[in-house]
């Protein structure tokens, strides 16, 4: 027996329906993130063509003490898109008596893994998860039962890459005013470069991307009462340098009819389902973004071999 659709339920089915009726079809990347999405994006991390986390490792332990210097002492660390914070750990250990942490992340089973995780890592951090989308709604501190005298926002991983760059804009600006007028936001921005690099970051020889990729049609099969045959698709990652980005595409292996709930869908052989966008910036690029939203920046950091940037902007006065 079905179980009855929740109101929640009903608001993703409408949300999906109306990407996969689109042209291109498309699907949201906040769908990756289920639980078994997040432990595989934890395995891409890993691998030796995803070059992102080690850039952002390396900028973050030879650069810890100018970042803390910057941030200053006592913060608040807001994290979106915390994951497993395993970066933000380095983050945490250059900065001067942080007062709280509170990650935020849309799945909630994996976000109180590492929440417990952490709390056993910093017994004397006040560590406060908030499970949420805030691509919907940013965390209100002042809601909070932390310290908010300075706020720093931080948001990890080029993740600022999935959103349409005006998007991305508003999302930078609403991020920035989480902390109000004496916050900060830091940043990271992945950098252009070769085509060949950025393809083989998002189609690693292991498959684990693949596999991340497909999670969601996996996801609404259980969630959605759809029926995709996982096996009747395959991943493709592609540059498109003239847009600057990578596109995350999941190809349909032959024609096909898929179901969801009482909608029928039909697919042809080769036709695509955008699952992701990428956008790769310039650093002056970057800066500019955040310049046309009111925001500052303050500082720069770069990878030992400049492909991968951590800005630090503020609002501006």
């Amino acid at each position: 027996m079905l179980m009855p659709m929740t109101e929640p339920d009903r608001s993703l089915r409408d949300e999906v329906l109306a990407g996969l009726a689109a042209r291109p079809r498309r699907l949201h990347c906040k769908l990756f993130y289920d639980l078994e999405g997040s432990r595989l994006f934890e395995e891409i991390c890993a691998q030796p063509e995803y070059y992102l986390t080690r850039s952002e490792i390396d900028i973050l332990t030879r650069h810890g003490d100018d970042i803390a210097g910057a941030l200053g002492e006592n913060v608040t660390l807001v994290e979106l898109g915390s994951g497993s914070s395993t970066k933000t750990r380095l983050l945490l250990d250059a900065l001067d008596a942080p007062a709280a942490y509170v990650p935020v992340d849309i799945s909630a089973e994996f976000l109180d893994e590492s929440a417990a995780s952490l709390r056993a890592a910093y017994p004397r951090l006040r560590i406060v998860p908030v499970a949420a989308d805030f691509t919907a709604a940013m965390p209100a501190v002042d809601e909070l039962d932390v310290p908010a005298e300075r706020v720093v926002t931080f948001f990890s991983g080029s993740s600022i890459g999935n959103f349409e760059p005006s998007a991305a804009s508003e999302l930078m600006a609403a991020a920035a005013e989480i902390g109000g007028a004496d916050g900060r936001l830091l940043i990271a921005a992945d950098l252009r470069k070769e085509g060949h690099v950025l393809e083989a970051a998002y189609d690693d020889a292991a498959g684990i991307t693949a596999a991340f990729n497909l999670n969601i049609l996996a996801r609404l099969n259980r969630d959605l009462a759809a029926d995709f045959d996982v096996d009747g698709f395959h991943h493709r990652a592609v540059w498109n340098a003239d847009a600057s980005r990578i596109e995350m595409h999941i190809v349909s292996r032959r024609p096909q009819r898929v179901r969801l709930g009482d909608a029928a869908l039909d697919f042809g052989e080769g036709e695509v389902i955008v699952s992701e966008h990428c956008y790769k910036y310039t650093v002056d690029g970057f800066a500019e973004m955040g310049r046309s939203v009111g925001l500052d920046r303050e500082a720069l950091w770069l990878d030992a071999d400049g492909r991968y940037s951590l800005h630090l902007f503020r609002q501006a006065p």
